[in-house]
């Protein structure tokens, strides 16, 4: 069964690797957004040497490690769910062999392992060269920022899965979808570090999962987070990863019951 959903991993690599131009391109594409963001902060630090607690440097190393993170932990699990729901394939899903929702999980990791080996890796040695990134000389560091990435794409992935499982109580998600992007590309931490957020929305921010997908592993990375905070902070992605798999566990287990297709 395990080699099963190994088999999953590999053939979803493969695809993405039948479409790696766009990758290529999309490496262009991103270089441009951490370049115009760059800028951006650059100007709005003018002479001041930290803001939100955070170095130039150290934002300009965050800009590019989290948009580079990004290109690992996004998928479009939610849309490939909310279409299959739609044109009732889902249905055969229930009577294979088979976890759906894990099938679809080690179906994102697939494509997130393409998209960091084709694109975030030399994506970001692209941008090292280009911008003035700081990268960690401590191995520990490293292996601790990867380790946190892996679960910012299994909570990325988690709120994709519920995000799709709505298509199950209304008839079209769309504009849900829409909304989530926005508010996990906001309160995630990718457009404005979480620190620089209001006092009081900073902590409305925390309460929520987005931080744990980018602005807690960024923090790690660029030195914003240092020693016994480390684990603190990988502590709270694990616990946001199993707080998630209750109403995940619960929407499945209603959904079953409320199959609707449309045309069908």
């Amino acid at each position: 069964m395990y080699s099963a959903y190994i088999d999953l991993i590999r053939i979803r690599f493969l695809m993405m690797l039948a479409y790696r131009v766009n990758y290529y391109s999309g490496i262009l594409i991103y270089a441009l957004n951490i370049g115009a963001y760059y800028f951006l902060w650059k100007a709005i630090y003018g002479s001041s040497e930290s803001l939100g607690g955070m170095t130039v440097t150290q934002m300009t190393t965050y800009v590019a490690v989290s948009w580079m993170a990004r290109a690992f932990y996004f998928n479009n699990l939610d849309r490939e769910i909310a279409s299959e729901i739609r044109d009732g394939s889902v249905a055969v899903q229930f009577i294979r062999p088979y976890n759906y929702l894990f099938v679809k999980m080690m179906q994102g990791f697939g494509e997130g392992i393409f998209r960091l080996l084709m694109f975030m890796v030399p994506g970001m040695i692209i941008a090292s060269l280009l911008f003035p990134v700081r990268l960690p000389t401590d191995a520990k560091v490293w292996l601790v920022f990867m380790v946190m990435l892996f679960f910012s794409f299994l909570i990325n992935s988690q709120i994709n899965i519920l995000t799709g499982l709505f298509a199950f109580f209304v008839e079209n998600n769309e504009g849900l979808m829409r909304m989530k992007r926005v508010a996990v590309d906001l309160f995630s931490g990718l457009i404005i570090p979480v620190s620089f957020f209001p006092g009081w929305m900073e902590g409305l921010v925390k309460l929520l999962p987005f931080q744990a997908i980018t602005y807690l592993p960024g923090s790690v990375f660029t030195g914003k987070v240092t020693g016994d905070a480390v684990y603190q902070v990988l502590g709270l992605q694990l616990l946001w990863f199993v707080l998630l798999i209750l109403p995940i566990w619960f929407m499945w287990r209603s959904a079953r019951s409320r199959l609707f297709v449309q045309g069908g």
